[in-house]
């Protein structure tokens, strides 16, 4: 069985992957700060902050442990917030970069350990179309994937040698929590910046993520594939 290692999946997109590749006959584990919300027998649930490095090393640690080695690493855990740069408190600043950037960091560093010693492993991370489209009220927001952009292109460097592949997808705007706060209005302009003017769905994202988990794909590495032709 192989074994997937997921970040919030409460709720949304994560919980959504979670289910879809734990009907696929993968062995789970998934993480948030709340209690889990998937009941299953190959589920495995942790409740930590994806920025909480010693939290982080012993999920790690664990599932590496219990399933014997970590197929796949998805980083989906991620928080926005909609402000003008000149109105954006440096909490909310310093919370974004720190689910965004230092979560997907932490969760890449750990889990490429244990892949090198396996001599193989997929690691899939969010990116964000509000990076390329440059989009207003999301600098802070699109300024922490466009880190995670060059972590994945340096990453997939660094680990290549070992069978490694890291890769990440932009999703267009899903219907979640994510994006509950941003208007119509506003939401409507983005769509219309896309080739293909809607929203994005889960199957959208799947597609991308199980093409990079293919084991055809092991010659694809270091790429951003974005939804929606905004590029």
């Amino acid at each position: 069985m192989k074994t997937i290692l997921i970040t919030g999946t409460r709720k949304g997109i994560g919980k959504a992957l979670a289910e879809h590749y734990l009907g696929g006959g993968w062995a789970v584990y998934g993480c948030s700060r709340g209690k889990a919300s998937i009941e299953h027998g190959n589920y495995h649930h942790f409740c930590l902050d994806v920025s909480d490095e010693e939290a982080v090393v012993a999920m790690v640690r664990s599932a590496a442990r219990e399933s014997g080695g970590i197929d796949a690493l998805l980083n989906n855990a991620g928080i926005a917030s909609m402000n003008h740069f000149l109105l954006t408190p440096y909490p909310t600043a310093r919370s974004i970069f720190e689910t965004n950037v230092f979560g997907s960091f932490l969760f890449c560093r750990e889990v490429a350990k244990t892949m090198r010693r396996l001599k193989t492993g997929r690691i899939v991370n969010f990116a964000t179309v509000a990076t390329p489209l440059r989009l207003e009220g999301e600098a802070m927001y699109a300024a922490s994937k466009a880190a995670v952009e060059s972590i994945t292109r340096i990453l997939a460097r660094e680990v290549g040698e070992w069978g490694i592949t890291v890769n990440a997808v932009g999703p267009t705007p899903v219907a979640t929590d994510l994006i509950r706060g941003v208007s119509s209005e506003k939401m409507e302009a983005l769509l219309d910046r896309q080739a293909i003017r809607r929203m994005g769905t889960v199957e959208d994202i799947l597609n991308v993520i199980d093409f990079f988990l293919d084991k055809r794909s092991a010659f694809v590495t270091g790429q951003v594939v974005y939804l929606g032709g905004v590029g």
